[in-house]
């Protein structure tokens, strides 16, 4: 009886999977062993999504392991090859999905990120060689491009009269080159040229653009911000000031955010994703509160003097999401960290 009872069981539990994979298309997701293209994708499959990820080496346990772990993985997430600097390198991975979600960057070495050239060429024709496999797919709905908060909110203050920034705001191309801010400079173009080819093309395109994404990762490898968030906890300074004021958000709340623009038909444009705006020394004020037992710095020097620019996300809240906090994003960081044996809990 009991034996019955469990294929019964197991049974209804094939069936449900059934249900709820059919019940969701079938999209694509470049970037797949990132810290945030995991986290899409594991809030893509419980919401009963087939999944295509994209990785460079798909046989590589280490840097993917942690994607088959998820639940429904095994089901519905098939993870292929295609490389963002090879023309037609996301043709098949794009050709059977209604949606994509573009959020692989190119893998620069720590030379090329401080080189204009050797990051903006990468970033803008990675991005145009994505949306030129859709433009080829039949199947295609929409596509969701994650860009970022550095596309807007690197501007001269002093030139500005109103100093909330939304959607219609773009980074100064000048400032940015004078400050030598190339990461910036590639997401304005690469976004840019990736709205224009949409535009041209019939594509259907949204792109959200996060602030500082804070939160626990499902990679044992840790992402460049969470390498930083990890020095701070451990009293490095250089690393961080030189972000200056800065808005941060969940990790959680981007994935949804992704989500959320996909699903909504009358979505359309660019998205703002932040929960809130910090000075450097703000931030650290509020870790030391909450963090005690870690050598968090008092005050960090900010390289962009005096700043106190707000980020208007009111067009995405519009949409129904609601962001978390500042202390419950850095609490599930700071938790991810320790369970990965990243962080001690008691530093000496």
């Amino acid at each position: 009886m009991r034996s019955w009872i469990c294929i019964k069981s197991q049974l209804h539990h094939f069936q449900f999977e059934r249900m709820v994979s059919s019940t969701k298309g079938k999209v694509c997701v470049t970037g797949a062993s990132g810290f945030l293209a995991s986290w899409l994708i594991k809030r893509l499959l419980e919401c009963g999504y087939h999944v295509i990820g994209t990785v460079r080496d798909p046989g590589n346990r280490k840097k993917v392991g942690h994607l088959w772990k998820l639940p429904g993985a095994n089901e519905r997430l098939q993870l292929v090859r295609a490389d963002l600097l090879e023309e037609g390198s996301f043709d098949d991975a794009v050709m059977a999905c209604e949606g994509v979600f573009h959020i692989a960057s190119p893998v620069l070495g720590k030379s090329d990120s401080n080189c204009k050239e050797a990051t903006l060429g990468p970033a803008i024709n990675g991005t145009l060689n994505v949306l030129r496999s859709c433009k080829k797919s039949p199947f295609l709905k929409r596509v969701v491009l994650t860009s970022s908060s550095s596309a807007v909110r690197i501007r001269d203050e002093t030139q500005q009269p109103e100093l909330l920034w939304d959607e219609t705001t773009w980074s100064s191309v000048s400032l940015c080159e004078k400050l030598q801010l190339w990461y910036a400079l590639a997401k304005v173009f690469a976004e840019k040229a990736a709205l224009d080819f949409a535009k041209e093309n019939n594509i259907d395109l949204v792109t959200v653009l996060p602030s500082f994404v804070i939160g626990p990762s499902l990679s044992h490898e840790l992402c460049t911000t969470a390498s930083d968030i990890l020095g701070l906890l451990q009293g490095d300074t250089d690393r961080f000031t030189s972000y200056g004021r800065m808005g941060y958000v969940h990790i959680d709340d981007v994935a949804r955010s992704h989500i959320l623009v996909y699903e909504t038909p009358e979505a359309r444009g660019r998205y703002l994703c932040s929960s809130v705006v910090l000075d450097n020394n703000e931030l650290v004020g509020l870790l030391t509160k909450q963090f005690p037992v870690f050598p968090i710095p008092r005050r960090l020097s900010n390289p962009y003097g005096k700043q106190a620019y707000q980020l208007n996300t009111s067009k995405l809240q519009g949409l129904g999401l609601k962001f978390k906090g500042v202390q419950e994003m850095f609490n599930d960081c700071v938790e991810s960290l320790k369970d990965q044996g990243h962080l001690l809990e008691c530093p000496l």
